[in-house]
């Protein structure tokens, strides 16, 4: 595996390495000595997997507070989503900035979102399927989300989402103190 940072501290961009001939290729997916070589998380407790019927349908922005702060490896398996992560730990360099990047059941690429990020998939094709790795288990009471379109992120999407949860179109403008980004302090 190949794992490019993005703007973002300690979040990447993972490229499959491919060893290949004429049948085709093979490459791994993940690795424990490699993630923890790289200083990655390296421990998953579930695999999760979402099917997007509609092209531009929007999933999050999601993240859980401590103790269940939570690693994800997001891949997408079956058309196409833009992948968005915002870091929301106060003492980063980069506290409240985004990075998004597309991945495609073709581009095979991965991405990396660390704890104390929020994240969210807008999908670019219909029926597109994405898998998760995730290093905590979900706890509904540590959950907490952030607006699309919250103008303290100015988060550009490439489409305009048409497909959005209740829950998701209503949460609050950023406050810290409701979003309980405190908690996230020191969280790496």
């Amino acid at each position: 595996m190949i794992f490019n940072p993005t703007p973002l501290k300690d979040a990447h961009l993972i490229e499959l390495e491919k060893r290949g001939d004429d049948r085709g290729f093979f490459a791994r997916l993940y690795c424990e000595n490699e993630f923890g070589a790289a200083g990655l998380e390296s421990r998953f407790v579930q695999a999760n997997n979402s099917l997007s019927a509609k092209k531009g349908t929007l999933r999050g922005l999601h993240y859980q507070l401590m103790p269940s702060s939570e690693v994800k490896v997001v891949r997408c398996v079956k058309g196409a989503l833009w992948d968005v992560i915002v870091d929301l730990r106060p003492d980063s360099p980069n506290y409240t900035q985004w990075f998004g990047a597309e991945l495609t059941a073709d581009n095979r690429r991965m991405m990396y979102v660390p704890r104390g990020f929020a994240h969210a998939i807008l999908t670019l094709a219909e029926d597109t399927e994405a898998l998760y790795l995730v290093s905590s288990f979900y706890a509904p009471n540590c959950e907490r989300g952030l607006r699309w379109n919250d103008q303290k992120f100015a988060i550009k999407w490439p489409i305009q989402p048409t497909d959005i949860s209740a829950k998701d179109a209503i949460w609050p403008d950023f406050d810290p103190v409701f979003h309980g980004i405190e908690t996230l302090r020191g969280v790496r």
